[in-house]
This record gives structure tokens, sequence and C-alpha cells, in this order.
């Protein structure tokens, strides 16, 4: 796909979303039920969608919500709701949606004592702490964001109570419910009265004070380093402020800007304003900055995912920090155990299997999806999880648990730890990862597949794939579960020893991702990618409309 001419430049006004037009729409527009495109659906991050769409409006905040207070009681959780939301448009009115629904289903919902925005990770810490040691009375938790998708769009993630994101079980229950009560023309849902309540709580003053137990600040102060960050009009954008003035580190904000239209954020490589901390486009101005700053980062709307800028090397790969930070932790967090492991994705870098093997630690390989390491770090079997998306999170320091979900500013200000104690950036150091395992040449590219392809790709079985090379290496394995955990990959992974791709269809557009990595150079990957084609092509067999 081609890169837009203005990728990497501010939006005009032409780019920006139109206010006023998508609350009307938000407020005005009845889904229908019978669309699919119109329903709610759960995927690894939520529901997401746009008013402009029909796909996030009033109607469908209300059926969900219900549908969630109905899952509580089905499940017996009667404790606070944590509810936190992002600073995209649609997430106030829906949080006032959702609130109107809890408390008329006497939910007792914590917010921000001071209204702020409240990110995903802040949720999860919140959610985390308040059950710490209980047995009755569990918290669960709602974030009403669509992560780092475009402005029109809203989104609506639960959280259980194990403060991360929910399992399928959960979700499909949910799910069901919610569209069950759209075609009942919202039959069931409460709205107004009720015995709940709003009770607000520091959560910005608890995250914050409580960073300390999994970054070390000492080192931070002691070596005196400049730091940069951008929040990208994000949640966290009054947090990084807070945070520098209590625990005395030297952080400037580059961009203090708030503003749902997000006009300060430059277009993403197909044009659109896009979130994303990943994107060089999207970060281009703080990379514009780097050089002000010992390492800089930044985060998307709700604060779950990171984006490290290193003087060296510009935005470092999502992959690359993955494998840095995997190579520090597990040499310096002295008072996690040997049998502490690390969890990824199997659609991320394999130099996080190098890295495991050199430290001599287990590695845990799951589907894409955090929730499949939820668990893991609940009970301090996981010391850090990530996946090539740039999601992370990792253990308190003395080996507690953390966050059950992502959390973009740990990861950020463990960027500046970790410069601190090895007097190195991150670009740098994976460098040295790469003198001694070897490098890696890591990307992702789409290809066209209709719905029925898309369906059975998702489906394949490890006997589909009939090769037995791929880029000229006998291939080693044909995965369609994790081995980790024995979950669905919802596709097909092929290994060789020398690289390895993966193939998943896209849950709403006509294409499936190939992730592909090659261990010897580009070339050896640009064959590992035309040869992926050309095997699920052969495993799907003719050509289905």
């Amino acid at each position: 796909m081609s890169t837009h001419p203005r990728a990497g430049t501010l939006p005009a006004p032409a780019d920006l979303v139109d206010l006023q037009a998508l609350a009307d729409a938000y407020a005005g527009t009845r889904p229908d039920a019978g669309d699919p495109e119109q329903r709610i659906a759960f995927g690894t991050s939520g529901h997401r969608g746009s008013a402009l769409r029909a796909s996030f409006n009033e109607a469908h905040i209300l059926a969900v919500t219900q549908a969630v207070c109905d899952y509580r009681r089905e499940q017996g959780i009667d404790g606070p709701l944590y509810l936190g939301r992002d600073s995209h448009a649609l997430s106030a009115p829906a949080a006032a949606t959702a609130i109107e629904v809890l408390t008329a289903n006497g939910v007792e919902v914590r917010v921000d004592r001071d209204s702020e925005y409240t990110p995903t990770p802040v949720v999860s810490h919140a959610i985390l702490l308040h059950n710490r040691g209980r047995e009755r009375g569990l918290a669960d938790g709602i974030v009403i964001t669509p992560s780092h998708n475009p402005p029109a769009d809203g989104g609506f993630k639960y959280d259980p109570t194990t403060g991360g994101p929910a399992e399928a079980d959960a979700t499909k229950w949910i799910e069901q419910r919610a569209n069950a009560l759209l075609a009942a023309g919202l039959d069931g849902v409460r709205r107004g009265g009720g015995d709940g309540r709003v009770v607000r709580q520091d959560l910005l003053g608890d995250y914050v004070e409580d960073l300390a137990s999994v970054v070390d600040f000492d080192a931070i102060r002691g070596a005196g380093l400049r730091l940069g960050v951008d929040p990208m009009g994000g949640a966290g954008i009054h947090y990084w402020g807070r945070i520098a003035e209590r625990h005395g580190i030297d952080l400037t904000v580059t961009n203090t800007g708030i503003d749902a239209r997000f006009p300060f954020v430059p277009l993403d490589w197909d044009g659109r304003i896009r979130m994303d901390p990943s994107s060089a486009y999207a970060m281009a101005g703080l990379l514009d900055l780097r050089e002000r700053f010992d390492v800089a980062f930044g985060c998307d709307t709700d604060h779950d995912r990171h984006g490290i800028v290193a003087p060296s090397v510009g935005l470092l790969p999502a992959n690359h920090y993955l494998a840095v930070c995997v190579d520090y932790l597990f040499r310096e967090r002295a008072q996690w155990g040997q049998d502490v492991g690390i969890g990824k994705t199997a659609v991320s870098s394999a130099m996080i299997d190098r890295v495991a093997a050199d430290l001599g630690r287990r590695l845990v390989e799951v589907p894409a999806g955090f929730k499949w390491f939820v668990q893991g770090l609940l009970d301090g079997s996981l010391g850090f999880t990530g996946e090539e998306s740039a999601g992370a999170t990792l253990l308190r320091r003395d080996g507690g648990t953390w966050t059950t979900d992502k959390d973009g500013i740990a990861l950020g200000l463990l960027a500046a730890e970790i410069t601190a104690r090895r007097g190195r950036d991150p670009g740098e150091l994976y460098r040295d990862l790469e003198a001694r395992l070897g490098r890696a040449f890591f990307a992702r590219v789409d290809a066209p597949a209709s719905h029925a392809e898309r369906q059975a790709i998702g489906r394949l079985s490890a006997d589909a794939v009939r090769a037995d090379t791929l880029a000229g290496d006998r291939i080693v394995a044909t995965l369609t579960h994790a081995p980790g955990n024995g979950a669905a990959l919802g596709g097909v992974k092929v290994v060789t020893g020398h690289g390895w791709f993966a193939a998943r269809p896209s849950g709403t557009e006509d294409i499936y991702k190939i992730y592909a990595e090659s261990f010897r150079n580009a070339e050896h990957l640009a064959a590992i990618q035309a040869e992926a084609r050309e095997i699920v092509a052969a495993a799907l067999g003719p050509k289905q409309e």
C-alpha cells in the first residue's frame, strides 16, 4: 500500500472531524440491529466503531453497559466498577451514558476525583489495588476508548475482576446480551433512578505515587537524564507533569494540546489522523526534537501503548524495544525468581526467543491479545509480557503484580531507567543484542482476501500447509495453536531455522496480515513474504468469494 504524500505533516482543516456532527450522530442515529456492521462486536480490544457509521452510538452504549450489569449479576460481582475514559470526542458522552445505566442498576461507579481522563493502565491498577486481599466486594472496570483509532471513533472495553482484558467467554456473553437488547429496541435497559452512586477517587494520585514500585526513579534522577514525552493529546496528558513533580525527574511534555479533533498529531501513513506512538509518521513531531533529550517517548490515546525515541536511531521498532526490556529486566530485577518467565505473542519477533534462551528463561508464546497474559501477571509467573503492536507491562520491582493490561506510561519510564542504568539509549542496546544474537529483519504486510477466505484462514489446519521449505530453508514447525498455552492462533505460523511467517485474517477489512521475519537479510525476508502468499493460497485451494 502506498504512503500518503502528506504523511508526517500536520492535518489540514479538511482532515479534522466535525465534532458537532459527531455528537449529533451519537445521540440521534439509531443503529440497525439486523446489520452486522452496526451490531456490537468485541474484538481483542473490546467494541469499536464510529457514530458516523452507526456503529458507536448512544444505543450501543446503553445496550452494552446493561449487558455488563447483567454479566456482573450472573457472576456475583458486587464491588465497585472503575470507569476510565480517554480524550476521543465520543468518550465523554459514552461515559455519561454508561454511568446512567450503571447507577440505575445499583452499581457504585468510581471515577477520577478531579474528572480527569483515566488511562487504561490506571483502571487496571485501581482494580488490582482494590481487590488485593479481598474475597468479597471485588471490583471490575470499563474503559471508554478506541485506543489509537482516528478521532471519529469510539470504543468500549470491559475489565473483569482480574483487572485485564476479559476472556472470550465473558466478551461473548456480553456481546450476545447487548445485541439482544439492541434487537429488542433497548427493552430491558435500565436508565435513571436506582440506588447506585458515583464515588470520586484520586486515581491519578494513587497511580503516580505507586509508580516507584515499578520504575527506579533514583537511577533516573541520579543520571540527570533529560526526558521528553508526547502524550499525543491522550488520557495521560495531565499525568506526566505530576510524575515529574512527584518523582523529581527532568521531564518535558513536548505537546500539551487537548483537542478532540487532534489537529496537533501528524497524519499517519495513509493520510488519516491516528494517535499511534509506534508510527514514525504520527510521531514526527517528537522525532524532530529527539536531539534535545537523552530518551523520549509517546503514548496512544488511552496510554496503554508506547513509542520510544532514542537519539541513536529515532523511533525504535516495537519489537526491538521489547527485546531490550527483556534483556535488561531479567538481568537487573534481583527479586524476580529464576522461575519467572517471559510472555510474547506469536507474531512478535523471534529475537525475544533468542534473548530468553540467552538468559536461560522460560518463554511463553500465546496468540494475539493481551488477555492471554493476565493469569501469568496475576500469579507472578510472567515478569514481562509484550506484543509487537507496542503494548507491554511488567511486574513490580519486588515481583508483585503491577497491572494486568498494557501500560504505556510505565514502559516509557522504563526506557529512562534503562538509559540511566546502562549509560546508553535503548537503540544502542538493541545493536548490542544484534551483535551477539544476530540481526532480525521483521515486517508486516497485508494481502487481499475475500470474506470467505478470511474465515478460511482463521480455521486453517497444519495439515493444509503442504510445503516442506520456506525461502530455501526446511520448515521445522507449522503451528495453528500457540505453544505457550495451546490456544488457537486464528491463523497459521510457519517456522524455519532462519525465519518464520504468520498469516492472520483482518477482523474488519478484506485483507489478511502476513507477519514475517528473517535472520539472514532483507532479500530473505522478501522471499519469505512472497512464499507466504503462495503457501496460504495453496492451503486455501480454489479461490473463495
